[in-house]
């Protein structure tokens, strides 16, 4: 072979496998022309041994350099008694407090209404009231709980915040499932209800948000529709109907909660059972139909997890903005039925990644270490993924699951195939049907519920769990403290505008700093709820220049562009040094 003729095959190769973002990893080397030095056997790449900062990643990653460690994470009891069952649940917007609640129906929890609070009038004929809290807010580094009152039913229900960090919360059993509920993000904020608000009934519904900042609000049990939530005060009565849900309701259902991630062209991409389309919300038409994902189902009740993995976004960026859904574990099309009669099949195992702005999108599946069911998956600050809580066995449902999840696993979706996934520590409760888990502020996972059965019970198999752990992830292994940045919050501003250049001061005592390995970062909080986390959304930033400043650095971000890529409202904004992310501050896009 010609000397150029070889240089043009083996660029064209590497090319290739650039494009296919690491499916083949370095192995394939040894194919390439004159990798062989004249002894006519292919030499093997020596392996490199574990160092304290890895090399070049992925693609995605931008080439960013990674703080290594071994470390698998800890756990933490936070809290012995929630006061409520964490069924649902989201961090409150600047105040830091997590919002949990549970459903009405069962007259009882762990913690009374404070005293000036009247009691929730049941039944007006018999004089039967209600007397517990169903809504607790618990600050986030304290643990204090303050207990709320709620009338109508948010059991199953959806939710989302506004742009200026309320909670609405839609849907929910009976008397609820009509209702948008609102929760406005302060100390002494109380619940507004509106049990008409809804042109359908939502119970097991998806909410998500658009462009603008309001939202939609999709399925539920018997509502193969869609709707679009009205202003506070008002009530909505146009229903569009859902294609997709019609064709994916099977007799185990497996299409409530599905998945709906707002695409960076505006558009919603929405999944149910083992399919996904892409809607318009502004002309309600479908444009794209995606490939269809094998293996079984993916929603409830065969409740896989879902992610839209970070949008990396750029000082100048292109016309179309990348996006990638991640979809992990599930349960086979009639796991609900056989654990109706005791029989409990093995979870799903694997996970799916397609891009859904691709021209030819398309499935690329790979295997998580153990199957999964009911897990919640989490985006942390650094862009890696967290799958925690679940089974191995069974699907959602009143005792349907067995076989705890204890270990979570960390995805690290930049990295090379074959090493993205790893299992962490353990935690010694299990976390079954109705647990959540959300991310807080200081990088650690709040983890909580666990409610497999109908009403509050504790002599069980799976007992009605009030307790709430932490779990701190890889990246605050006490060994990397040193790699921590700190967000000076005088030197980094509240509100942003889209487009709009910003600086970020950190404190950070580490030389060699540059844009490659100093990142910022913007999250969404989640509403998760049955292993859904809504409207989570993780942004990397264009960053402009990072240069040196008193103890650390200042580094100029660039603000997302639009609302299709970020909608206006609350986020956290995180500086990560080298994969180790300092404290979120809390930055509103305006």
């Amino acid at each position: 072979m010609r000397a150029s003729t070889r240089v043009i095959w083996t660029v064209s190769v590497l090319i290739l496998a650039a494009v296919s973002e690491a499916i083949f990893p370095l192995p394939f080397l040894p194919f390439l022309p004159g990798f062989n030095h004249g002894n006519g056997a292919a030499k093997a790449v020596k392996p490199q041994p574990a160092a304290a900062v890895a090399g070049k990643g992925g693609r995605r990653g931008g080439g960013s350099m990674e703080a290594q460690t071994n470390w698998g994470g800890k756990w933490e009891l936070f809290l012995e008694n929630s006061g409520v069952s964490g069924m649902h649940a989201i961090l409150m917007p600047v105040i830091n407090k997590v919002q949990y609640y549970d459903a009405t129906i069962w007259r009882i929890s762990k913690i009374k209404l404070p005293p000036g609070v009247p009691c929730h009038v049941v039944d007006a004929k018999t004089n039967r009231i209600d007397c517990w809290a169903h809504s607790v807010l618990i600050d986030a580094n304290t643990g204090a709980i303050k207990p709320l009152s709620l009338a109508t039913d948010t059991w199953c229900s959806s939710g989302g915040l506004t742009k200026n960090g309320t909670l609405v919360s839609t849907g929910g059993y009976n008397g609820g499932a009509n209702t948008a509920r609102y929760l406005a993000s302060c100390d002494n904020c109380v619940w507004e209800e509106y049990p008409q608000a809804l042109a359908a009934k939502r119970w097991y519904s998806t909410q998500a948000t658009l462009p603008d900042g309001k939202f939609f609000v999709i399925g539920g049990r018997d509502a193969l529709n869609y709707e679009y939530i009205p202003e506070e005060g008002q009530n909505n009565r146009k229903l569009y109907d859902s294609l997709l849900l019609k064709q994916t309701d099977d007799p185990e259902e497996n299409n409530l909660y599905p998945f709906v991630w707002l695409n960076t062209d505006g558009n919603l991409f929405i999944f149910a059972n083992n399919r996904s389309i892409l809607l318009s919300p502004k002309t309600n038409q479908v444009i794209k139909e995606f490939p269809q994902l094998p293996g079984g189902a993916r929603n409830y009740p065969g409740s896989g997890s879902s992610a839209l993995l970070p949008i990396q976004l750029y000082v100048k960026n292109p016309k179309v903005i990348p996006a990638e859904v991640l979809v992990c574990g599930g349960t086979k099309q009639d796991s609900y039925y056989r654990a109706g009669r005791r029989t409990f099949d093995p979870a799903l195992q694997d996970c799916a990644r397609i891009r859904i702005n691709s021209a030819k999108p398309r499935w690329k599946t790979e295997m998580m270490p153990t199957p999964r069911v009911m897990s919640d998956t989490v985006i942390l600050p650094n862009g890696d993924i967290l799958l925690v809580n679940g089974a191995k066995r069974g699907c959602s449902g009143w005792g349907y699951g067995k076989d705890p999840a204890f270990s979570p696993i960390l995805y690290k979706p930049r990295a090379p195939r074959a090493k993205r996934f790893k299992e962490l520590q353990a935690s010694t409760i299990p976390r079954m049907y109705h647990s959540t888990a959300i991310i807080l502020p200081d990088g650690k996972v709040l983890v909580g519920g666990s409610n497999t059965n109908d009403g509050y019970k504790y002599n069980v198999e799976f007992p009605t769990e009030l307790r709430v752990e932490k779990f701190s992830p890889p990246y605050l292994d006490p060994a990397l403290a040193n790699m921590r940045p700190k967000i000076v919050a005088a030197g980094t501003p509240k509100q942003v505008r889209y487009g709009q250049f910003f600086n970020v001061k950190v404190d950070l005592n580490q030389k060699g700093a540059t844009k490659e390995n100093l990142k910022v970062t913007m999250l969404a909080p989640a509403f998760t709820t049955h292993s859904i986390s809504m409207n989570m959304r993780m942004l990397i930033l264009g960053v402009a220049n990072v240069k040196p400043a008193g103890a650390g650095y200042d580094i100029q971000a660039v603000a997302p562009p639009n609302g299709n890529i970020a909608p206006p409202g609350y986020y956290l904004l995180f500086a990560v040094h080298k994969g180790v992310p300092s404290t979120g501050e809390w930055i509103q896009v305006v």
